[in-house]
């Protein structure tokens, strides 16, 4: 007969392998960082919405939002979306002459909405001095995090991380820009450039590769850790439902991600995801949402095609998806997008 003592320790065992399991299966969340355009695409936002959702859930804890577009709109437009997702601490950095400074259709327009006399959506940014410059905040970010724990997502131009690679010891760290990379991130989710067979018979060239080429080709030559890339075929054939813009945002009178794909794209019209998958698979990489390539390195050349060269020993590698996976992916992306911001 067991006593008490041996069954509370049973009890105790079967508890703890219990938790271990479930720390397996439920790792922590992926510390973050975003570097966006935000403002020349509605992704861009979208990209942010559903980094919120997964920090909702427990899966994603985003660190900073750094911008590639130097315009104080698209600040003011990352600050109101963190505010509205309960976040509104969120470092956020932007370049200093960038490509690409104009104010695009949605940003502005939804950063000064007005209800009742007061902004719809509550942000304090006011001027471009008062946001950090890009470089300074990632090195500040990156060197107060642990080795090897840092998952970046680039979804806009490659300036602000060739600016990093670039940077030297500071106060916040004695390494110099590609040292604190090799030391504190872990892996570098980017949109960019194309790989299918069709888009590189067209010598395509891909929208954030092409507007700052010298930029995209110091990443690809330089960056000293895994980079995984989601090229322009992928994110072209993941539409996002106009309809679920249309109804699965009613929870709320006024929603700031609906508001600025209306401006951009109009409610009535699907939206490629380019950005989102770069997201889901930074931070879902086991779900099976796409296949890898295998690995290799990537190369910018001058006109801004991207060459991709097979290689066992190689850092990098782009993302596949096949018919099947677009369905789940599409579910998945809607259901993040138009999750509730947490009540508090």
């Amino acid at each position: 007969m067991l006593t008490a003592m041996t069954m509370l320790t049973v009890g105790i065992l079967v508890w703890s392998n219990s938790l271990g399991a479930f720390e397996e299966t439920h790792p922590a969340p992926v510390p973050l960082i975003f570097d966006t355009d935000l403002g020349n695409d509605v992704d861009d936002a979208m990209a942010l919405a559903v980094i919120h959702a997964l920090q909702s859930r427990g899966e994603g804890r985003l660190l900073a939002v750094t911008l590639t577009k130097d315009n104080v709109y698209a600040a003011r437009f990352v600050e109101l979306m963190n505010t509205f997702y309960g976040r509104p601490e969120i470092p956020i950095g932007m370049v200093r002459g960038g490509v690409l400074p104009e104010e695009g259709r949605y940003i502005r327009r939804v950063a000064e909405a007005q209800e009742g006399g007061q902004l719809r959506y509550p942000h304090r940014i006011r001027t471009r001095e008062e946001v950090p410059e890009a470089t300074e905040l990632l090195r500040r970010i990156l060197a107060a995090q642990p080795d090897q724990s840092v998952t970046v997502v680039q979804v806009g131009f490659s300036t602000n991380l060739a600016r990093l690679l670039d940077s030297a010891p500071d106060a916040h760290s004695p390494l110099d820009g590609k040292a604190l990379v090799a030391s504190k991130v872990r892996l570098l989710s980017v949109m960019g450039g194309a790989f299918s067979p069709e888009l590189r018979a067209k010598r395509f060239t891909e929208f954030n590769i092409q507007k700052d080429i010298p930029s995209a080709k110091k990443l690809f030559s330089d960056w000293p850790t895994q980079i995984v890339v989601s090229g322009f075929e992928v994110g072209i054939a993941i539409p996002h439902p106009a309809l679920s813009m249309q109804l699965d945002y009613r929870f709320v009178r006024h929603h700031p991600l609906r508001e600025a794909y209306d401006y951009y794209r109009g409610l009535q019209n699907d939206q490629p995801t380019w950005d989102l998958t770069s997201v889901l698979y930074a931070v879902r990489p086991q779900h099976g949402y796409f296949d890898l390539s295998p690995p290799g390195w990537i190369r910018v050349d001058d006109r801004g095609e991207t060459h991709f060269e097979p290689d066992p020993a190689g850092r990098h590698r782009y993302l596949i998806v096949r018919p099947e996976q677009v369905i789940r992916v599409r579910e998945a992306q809607a259901l993040l997008c138009s999750q509730p911001p947490c009540q508090k």
